[in-house]
């Protein structure tokens, strides 16, 4: 079962994570994409727990039931900031799984002096596709002004995602939506997330890249969704020159959110890979 934690980040910012597993165990810290809250998840983290891995599942600033930062603090070095909160506490090895945006903060955060043993990039790579990634950002900018209905939410994600099937059942979508006082529905992020230039951003994740290279004990696997317009063979190999030792492992009818288009393949090849780099057994 897991518990409810708050962290608070050093401009005051409360963090909400779910955590489960062994107290004491290998850790991993679990960082959803933008746009998207700790719920999305769920699977792995199930899956990550029975392996006998201490979970930490974290909404992001600005996301799900963390605090929206009131200065607009969204920068890749704030939430670099949040995770040394997280990981003060961690006494043994850990891990960092992030998606997108997530995965972005990973990178970024192990060239900025944490020291994970272990890296997964869930569909995303220091120099991703400018296309698949302008997708995202208007998708994200073009509906931040709300819906009417949770009609008008599941006909925009279909849109977005038309390789998935119309979902039946709006619970999830709702999970990741508030109702204001005018009646509307609203992601449940910070508009202001969307505001940096994604050039910046990935300028800066290209420098942290770099430094990649100098830690080559440290595991680096990406996760590739084969249906993204995201990550491509060009961009994989971009970053193998950078870093030699990345591992890839691509996962077939899978999009961008890799995890939710194919969950049990997607908990297989993070499972595998860090059952090599940070297992259990070498810690009980």
């Amino acid at each position: 079962m897991s518990v409810v934690r708050r962290y608070v980040a050093p401009d005051g910012v409360t963090l909400v994570a779910d955590e489960a597993g062994p107290e004491g165990a290998p850790t991993v810290i679990l960082l959803h994409g933008g746009g998207q809250t700790r719920h999305s998840w769920s699977g792995a983290m199930r899956a990550l727990v029975g392996r006998g891995y201490r979970v930490i599942n974290v909404d992001g600033r600005g996301h799900g039931d963390s605090d929206w930062s009131e200065a607009g603090r969204y920068s890749l070095d704030d939430r670099v900031d949040d995770l040394r909160v997280i990981t003060a506490g961690i006494t043994g090895p850990f891990a960092l799984v992030g998606a997108s945006l997530g995965g972005m903060t990973a990178i970024h955060a192990a060239a900025s002096g944490l020291a994970p043993s272990a890296l997964v990039l869930v569909d995303i790579v220091p120099t991703p596709e400018p296309a698949g990634i302008d997708r995202i950002v208007t998708f994200m900018r073009g509906t931040s002004a709300g819906f009417d209905t949770i009609e008008d939410v599941v006909a925009a994600v279909t849109a977005y995602n038309p390789h998935r099937p119309r979902p039946r059942d709006s619970s999830g979508l709702r999970r990741n939506l508030r109702e204001r006082e005018d009646g509307r529905l609203y992601w449940h992020w910070d508009p202001r997330i969307v505001s940096t230039r994604p050039e910046d951003i990935h300028a800066m994740v290209e420098r942290s890249a770099r430094m990649l290279g100098r830690r080559l004990e440290m595991g680096v696997l990406v996760v590739r969704g084969m249906s993204s317009d995201v990550v491509s063979d060009s961009s994989v190999a971009a970053f193998r020159k950078i870093l030699p030792t990345l591992e890839v492992a691509d996962v077939a009818g899978a999009g961008h959110m890799v995890s939710g288009d194919r969950n049990d393949a997607f908990n297989a090849s993070v499972l595998e890979f860090l059952d090599r780099r940070m297992p259990v057994a070498a810690e009980t």
